[in-house]
């Protein structure tokens, strides 16, 4: 028994702000708080769709694939915005090991063969509605079939980067790294380095 059990939210308006490349929604909800009381609330909830994401880390060499992009946002909230990131993307229909695997070749050129599931992760759950997927996979230089580089028909344009464990998670401290995605998979690395072998 929790002290929300008798917590009650009925759903009053759904209305559609946005619907351009996502899906921005104004929601205006009945709240019946653990008291009894009961609010009209209103929030909006941005709807891109689920996604995966993915640590790629190569034994032999100690070194995890990383791509590099320019992410708008992260660059109007005065950063430079090219971010440091592991590979990811959205499901599009698919099963969440199928899409990382596509998402794997489209953004690295590398092909994947079996992918292991960490765990799922809300990531801001108190306006995106995303929740995604966390893989690990091991591989080595011969997996690295195509170029990579992205989608061109989805403008992406991405740098394949390949550095060392270690220093990836230096690069978390001096803020290099700055992905919330990618530190949780460093961190999840370096607590289970010994179970990542070929």
């Amino acid at each position: 028994m929790t002290k929300f059990d008798n917590v009650k939210i009925e759903i009053l308006k759904d209305e559609t702000l946005s619907k351009n490349w996502y899906h921005l929604r104004n929601i205006t909800y009945n709240y019946t708080n653990s008291r009894g009381e009961t609010k009209v609330i209103r929030r909006e909830a941005y709807d891109r769709g689920n996604g995966a994401t993915i640590l790629l880390f190569d034994p032999r060499r100690q070194t995890v694939v990383l791509v590099r992009q320019f992410r708008m946002p992260v660059h109007v909230n005065g950063h430079p915005g090219w971010l440091l990131e592991a590979p990811a993307g959205l499901l599009d229909g698919d099963n969440p090991a199928e899409a990382i695997r596509r998402e794997v070749t489209e953004e690295t050129g590398y092909v994947v063969r079996d992918v292991r599931f960490l765990f799922k992760s809300f990531m801001s759950p108190g306006s995106v509605t995303e929740i995604i997927h966390f893989f690990a996979a091991i591989v080595e230089s011969s997996d690295r079939v195509e170029e990579g580089g992205g989608a061109a028909h989805e403008d992406e344009d991405i740098e394949v980067v390949e550095i060392p464990l270690d220093d990836a998670m230096k690069m978390i401290e001096t803020g290099e790294i700055c992905d919330g995605k990618t530190i949780m998979l460093l961190q999840w690395a370096a607590l289970n380095r010994a179970s990542l072998t070929a």
